[in-house]
């Protein structure tokens, strides 16, 4: 029987970094179990996954988000020229956005939003039949309204928009363009107290005899993180233009790939925290559930120190203590690092691809 929420549990022990940082300059934090951990936010996640060449390679373009809707026009006809004429493309826009192009001043939306090229270029097809049938703009949106499953076809080339959702608050947009995000990813938090550490660091300058030409301080720290993410299939599907499961399944297990593997940027040049998964567990689930209060107590250092190996140990024990005392009727299966032993109902994969072939097959492999 299909389930329609997949969760995604990843365990990631990051070297010392500053991954993430507010607007002081500070690694992001949050208090959880009375306690402050280090945190990564979903933005941050979401950002880097979509940004990735992973992405790029297997899911093709990520949206372009902006308010800036003058340079917009420009990038897009320039991405569509030789299949639609300028005035065409920037009619269509105005529909779209609500917003007049015709002043020469720089136009902005009401505020960031994502724009797939090819949802642009469906929509180009659509108003120039609409002119061709002499259909004026209010005649136009009432034709469009019935044809959002097509529309949404169009975003298998924005899958990020799929995935994420989108809110629009004028133009057709605001009537058509609405999606419900059918991913939700959590701030990622370490499983146990961190107490940062400051880098003073300098920039010598070679042409100066003593001293150093810049001083500054850089927060910074290590620690073992869970991310948590729950995708709606039946929802991606229906984002996609009621796309088949297969593919949701094959979109989920890309994401599964870019949880594991992807790291924000931040400060990568100076720490280099280039660290992958040490455990990353998948469930078909009726209901999504996140297993982060496996930490709401702050894991403690093993004997001779260490978080990961009493991290997987916490993990492990809460997934048995809510799946039985919730009587939970999940399909599970997991892939770690070293020799942890799966607990009992949790199929073991011995590599990252095993699992995401597993989340290929609907966890029926």
């Amino acid at each position: 029987m299909n389930k329609n929420f997949v969760n995604f549990h990843v365990l990631i022990s990051h070297s010392p970094s500053c991954l993430n940082r507010d607007d002081m300059n500070m690694q992001k934090s949050a208090i959880f179990g009375g306690k402050r951990r280090v945190r990564i936010s979903s933005q941050s996640l979401k950002r880097t996954m979509r940004k990735s060449d992973y992405y790029k390679k297997y899911l093709g373009d990520a949206s372009i988000r902006t308010k800036r809707l003058s340079d917009l026009k420009n990038k897009i006809i320039e991405a569509l020229k030789g299949r639609f004429d300028a005035d065409l493309i920037s009619k269509t826009l105005v529909l779209l956005s609500g917003k007049d192009f015709s002043a020469e001043v720089a136009v902005e939306g009401d505020s960031v939003a994502p724009w797939a090229v090819e949802e642009v270029a469906w929509f180009c097809e659509q108003v120039k039949k609409g002119m061709a049938e002499k259909l004026d703009d209010k005649g136009l949106g009432k034709q469009l309204k019935d044809q959002t499953e097509a529309m949404r076809k169009s975003l298998a080339s924005g899958i990020d928009i799929a995935l994420s959702g989108r809110m629009a608050t004028s133009g057709l947009m605001s009537e058509l363009g609405k999606i419900d995000g059918s991913i939700a990813v959590a701030h990622a938090i370490t499983t146990h107290v961190v107490d940062a550490d400051i880098d003073w660091f300098t920039a010598v300058d070679d042409l100066q005899e003593m001293g150093s030409g810049h001083l500054d301080t850089q927060e910074f720290s290590s620690g073992v993180f869970y991310r948590y993410a729950s995708l709606d299939l039946g929802l991606l599907q229906e984002n996609l233009g009621n796309a088949s499961r297969a593919k949701a399944l094959e979109i989920a297990a890309h994401v599964l790939h870019m949880l594991a593997t992807e790291v924000p940027s931040a400060k990568q040049q100076s720490f280099a925290a280039h660290n992958l998964a040490d455990l990353a567990m998948v469930s078909f689930s009726d209901i999504p559930v996140s297993l982060a209060n496996a930490f709401e107590e702050p894991v403690k250092a093993a004997p001779g120190g260490g978080f990961l190996k009493p991290s997987i140990k916490e993990f492990h024990n809460y997934w048995q203590s809510v799946h039985s005392g919730y009587g939970l009727d999940e399909y599970c299966a997991e892939f770690t690092l070293g020799t942890v032993e799966a607990p009992s109902g949790v199929k073991s994969v011995k590599s990252l691809e095993e699992l995401k072939t597993w989340v290929r097959e609907n966890g029926e492999g």
